[in-house]
């Protein structure tokens, strides 16, 4: 069996690249691994020494230099040296750059929630006297609803434009999310690691840190009590339903397991096969015509439960095969997802491998 040389590519501002760490370990039999670390100067050098078979993407959300720092450099290794990237260099592009997704869901003639970018404020003021509100105004970084507002009246969103024109900025709730179940016996477990508190306080005052300028993000609003959450890796597909508390879906951790419409399964991988993505999860809205709208495509996402999908109460995946939806049940979906992850990358590494020989 060969065994292949991959990089986990992390940032020394995000510890999720343990995660890769973790099942890299559980299949040692099939890979060496090691760690690069692309916030160092010395970034290419490790890249090009390294003589990898595989590169393993986490890229950074906390702010948008940290984002860009990594886009960049990505891209250059990706043009340079030709290695395979898991998640794709696209499917990490539109992660946590809600202005990219956006322009990206456009060219690629994908439905989602109107989305406008405005980089001059009389824009942004014209189309406001123009809308139906409410409307949604979005920080271009931020995860699990952090800088994401709804906008009830004009006035409201004149003002929200005229603070990240003229004003302080736009920034994001940060801390804790105390919406999380069993924060408060996890919380008291970390206590014991100081390693731990010093790595989330910087963790939050680097959020603190993220300001939007200059530039506004308004999206269609979309009348709704959950978000569709579907996850596509390799050939497994999985999906439930986020909850609406209070305002948003995003970051309230209210799960409902329904089973999926199949409808909604063929929706997803019309998409995904047509773009090429095959390593992230989908959120969307359901219109009052009952289309599907495209909100968030991730390749990183969270986890809170330790299965995706439930079909009449039973974790598992959905496949398609000979032309139809198969439910296999299972536990698909251990470590964030991370072990089907991984062993997705090996099965492309497998075949780059197979043709290589026969070329």
């Amino acid at each position: 069996m060969h065994k292949y040389n991959v990089a986990i590519l992390r940032t020394e501002f995000d510890e999720d690249y343990r995660w890769w760490e973790k099942v890299c370990r559980l299949r040692q039999n099939k890979l060496n691994f090691q760690i690069v670390d692309l916030s160092r100067s010395d970034w290419f050098e490790q890249i090009e020494a390294g003589r990898f078979d595989g590169l393993l993407a986490i890229p950074p959300g906390l702010t948008s230099a940290l984002k860009t720092m990594y886009d960049e450099r990505l891209a250059i290794i990706h043009r340079t040296f030709d290695i395979p990237i898991y998640p794709s260099i696209e499917e990490v592009q539109v992660y946590e750059n809600k202005k990219y997704l956006a322009y990206w869901l456009k060219a690629n003639k994908i439905p989602h929630p109107a989305t406008h970018v405005f980089y001059h404020d009389k824009d942004a003021y014209e189309f406001l006297s123009q809308s139906e509100f409410p409307v949604v105004g979005k920080m271009s970084v931020g995860a699990s609803g952090k800088g994401v507002v709804i906008l009830r009246n004009e006035e409201a969103a004149k003002r929200y434009v005229a603070n990240l024109f003229a004003g302080k900025g736009g920034g994001r709730v940060t801390g804790p999310n105390w919406r999380k179940k069993g924060l408060l016996t996890r919380a008291v477990k970390k206590l014991l690691k100081p390693r731990f508190i010093m790595d989330r306080l910087r963790h939050y005052r680097l959020e603190r840190s993220e300001l939007q300028r200059d530039f506004v993000i308004f999206q269609e609003f979309i009348p709704h009590q959950f978000e569709w959450r579907c996850v596509r890796i390799g050939e497994s597909f999985f999906a439930h339903k986020k909850m609406v508390k209070g305002e948003k879906a995003s970051g309230a951790l209210l799960k409902n397991y329904d089973n999926p419409p199949l409808e909604l399964l063929d929706f997803v991988k019309d998409v995904t096969d047509r773009v090429g993505f095959h390593s992230l999860s989908v959120d969307l809205f359901v219109d009052t015509q009952g289309n599907y709208l495209i909100n968030e495509m991730q390749c990183i996402f969270g986890q809170s439960d330790p299965y995706q999908m439930l079909v009449n109460g039973e974790p598992g995946r959905y496949r398609y095969a000979d032309g139809r939806w198969v439910f296999e049940a299972g536990d698909y979906n251990q470590y964030l997802s991370f072990l089907l992850r991984i062993d997705h990358f090996i099965q492309i590494l497998n075949q780059n491998h197979h043709e290589s020989l026969l070329i």
